[in-house]
């Protein structure tokens, strides 16, 4: 049986929902922090070892769960030439990220 690491870089804002997400599914995972890239900021890097059959089944899980969307305005303001009030408008985006990296595991032992 052939099993692979999955490692998944998520916000530490996503974190909870993706591990809450792979464990209701049947995954085992854990989870560390770390900090990086050019503003320091704080990531949770989520661990998975699974069959190699069910990589794909892993991503997809969490590539559904680690967004969230958000309703984001222009935050218009009145023109000094218009005698209208300024419209506001509202956008709904996702926000999130995730970075995967799968590897191969060739020793898995529970001691």
């Amino acid at each position: 049986m052939t099993r692979k690491m999955v490692m998944a870089v998520v916000s530490r804002d996503q974190s909870e929902r993706v591990l809450d997400r792979l464990i209701s599914s049947g995954y085992g995972a854990t989870f560390t922090e770390s900090r990086g890239g050019m503003l320091r900021q704080t990531q949770k890097m989520i661990f998975v070892a699974v069959e190699a059959e069910k990589v794909d089944d892993v991503v997809d899980i969490i590539r559904a769960t680690y967004r969230t969307r958000v309703e984001v305005s222009d935050g218009a303001e009145p023109s000094v030439l218009s005698t209208r009030q300024p419209v506001e408008t509202k956008t709904t985006t996702e926000v999130g990220y995730a970075v995967v990296f799968v590897w191969d595991l060739d020793r898995f032992q529970v001691l």
